[in-house]
């Protein structure tokens, strides 16, 4: 049931405990207990709002910047990481898999200078980053499996 109301929850969070339990076949009391147990547990860390941005702050600039980085003795990634996650700019900081780079971080600015800037004069001067690569978002189509532009594609899986 845990796995049904994350779901649920992941393509609408603003869903009412009554709706919630309805598609469950459980009270909304029940509902409203097993969201509080998931957010107690630290299963759910927070709720957020996918926007629009071309219809809401078309200026804003995103950015995906990879990292080759040398892991630090006792901890690897970890206490870079820690760094990078507390500057305002990231909205997102992932240790990959890949050969190429160690960690990927999403960042907003309000302008490309605004990015530049973050990756040359922040980023790139964290002792242990070895290198950068920076790749600007011109339009996101799908983002936690909204469809940004509003349009959905049928059953078939076409538009």
């Amino acid at each position: 049931m845990k796995n049904e109301i994350i779901r649920i929850l992941q393509q609408n969070a603003r869903i009412s405990n009554t709706e919630l339990g309805e598609m469950l076949g459980i009270s909304p009391e029940e509902a409203a207990s097993q969201i509080r147990a998931l957010e107690e547990d630290g299963v759910i860390r927070g709720y957020s709002v996918i926007l629009d941005d071309e219809k809401y702050d078309n200026s804003a600039v995103y950015a995906t910047i990879e990292l080759k980085v040398t892991p630090q003795r006792d901890c690897g990634f970890d206490d870079i990481a820690k760094i990078i996650v507390m500057y305002d700019e990231v909205e997102s900081v992932s240790l990959m898999s890949s050969g190429s780079y160690d960690l990927a971080v999403e960042v907003k600015g309000n302008n490309l200078k605004d990015v530049a800037f973050f990756v040359s004069e922040r980023l790139s001067t964290i002792d242990g980053v070895l290198s950068t690569s920076t790749h600007f978002i011109l339009k996101k189509y799908k983002e936690k499996g909204i469809f940004i532009d509003g349009e959905e594609p049928d059953e078939r899986g076409l538009w």
